[in-house]
């Protein structure tokens, strides 16, 4: 029997979260990889917007293939924070982010968008908009001290892969906003893209 591959268990916790009517995107290297340059990775980000009584529920639909824990789960949702689901036969880690209530959160959740994970499959799952991934990954990497070059590469994948078909004015607008406008500007010079 082949052992499942990320985007596999990807797609269980997804099917867990559209039985319970929990809105969701992928973030992290995923997203970026679906929009600029792949990149192997053995770990998923997913944004989902849920509600307490819905953590027990989530650990039923998993606790067979997944350690969940239900009472982590609420934890995470009362404290807007995060919590693992750890596939147990691979051991892949699936981060699940509460979605927070600030503007960029909100903003870049109600843009999600449903796309095909590859050009050879016709699943699809959904993704923030290629704009939206950018200024997360910014947003990240200002909040690491710009230590995390790996941020930086995903960020310079998704300009240089999207190019014009970027929308430039919103990019800035939320920059400014989010106070990394310096990173943006550097980020569209590094990838050829300056005005």
């Amino acid at each position: 029997m082949k052992t499942p591959d990320i985007l596999e268990v990807t797609f269980k916790v997804v099917a867990a979260l559209e039985k319970l009517k929990i809105r969701y995107y992928i973030g992290g290297s995923l997203a970026s990889s679906a929009f600029g340059v792949a990149r192997s990775t053995l770990d998923v980000d997913i944004v989902a917007e849920m509600n307490l009584d819905q953590a027990a529920d989530l650990e039923s639909l998993l606790k067979n293939e997944f350690y969940v824990d239900a009472d982590t789960i609420t934890r995470a949702i009362e404290q807007k924070s995060s919590f693992n689901l750890i596939h147990l036969e691979t051991m892949f880690k699936i981060d699940v982010f509460t979605l927070k209530q600030e503007p960029f959160s909100q903003q870049a959740f109600s843009r999600r968008a449903e796309k095909p994970v590859s050009e050879d499959s016709a699943q699809k799952l959904y993704f923030p908009t290629p704009e939206d991934i950018i200024l997360i990954k910014l947003d990240w990497y200002r909040c690491a001290g710009e230590a995390l070059t790996q941020q930086w590469k995903d960020v310079l994948g998704v300009l240089k892969v999207q190019g014009a078909r970027l929308d430039l004015n919103y990019l800035k607008l939320w920059a400014k906003k989010l106070r990394i406008m310096d990173l943006l500007q550097k980020a569209l010079e590094e990838a050829g893209m300056a005005e």
